[in-house]
């Protein structure tokens, strides 16, 4: 499957209010090389296995394959990362005709926050909010796999 989606800096709390579900999200990197990433994640009580591919040159689009796998799996999973496990709340928001994750960092990326929307085409038009800030969508240094080896706070 591709996936596209666009990334957005945030520049107030006002998301949080929005919000119509919420998740504690702790993530690794089986391999965090931008070729092809092999993550760990478990939101809530589920883990997924999920494999990215490399992204295109907007940054917008890219292979990505997820499974849901067992929460006991991917815990000892988690373990087997490599160092630098991301640590985040995720807010779901709709706003307009589409809902928006936005990722509340903690630990070493703490201060980050960073808004994601996933759309059918790299040219579909969306309805911005006022708290959505600069596009960084093709910006490496905000990837989860680059923050897991480079976090926001040595930045």
């Amino acid at each position: 499957m591709i996936e596209i989606e666009r990334k957005f800096l945030v520049k107030s709390e006002e998301y949080k209010k929005l919000a119509f579900a919420k998740n504690e999200i702790a993530q690794g990197y089986l391999n965090s090389n931008p070729e092809r990433t092999v993550r760990i994640r478990i939101k809530g009580r589920k883990g997924f296995l999920t494999i990215k591919g490399k992204g295109n040159e907007t940054g917008m689009s890219r292979l990505e394959w997820e499974k849901e796998i067992p929460f006991e799996e991917a815990k000892m999973l988690l373990n087997l990362c490599e160092s630098g496990v991301i640590s985040k709340m995720r807010y779901e928001v709709k706003f307009g005709n589409n809902v928006f994750e936005v990722d509340e960092f903690f630990s070493e990326n703490q201060g980050l926050v960073i808004a994601e929307i996933e759309l059918q085409s790299e040219d579909e038009a969306f309805e911005k909010p006022d708290w959505l800030g600069d596009e960084v969508t093709n910006n490496e240094r905000y990837y989860n796999s680059y923050l897991s080896q480079n976090p926001f706070k040595n930045w």
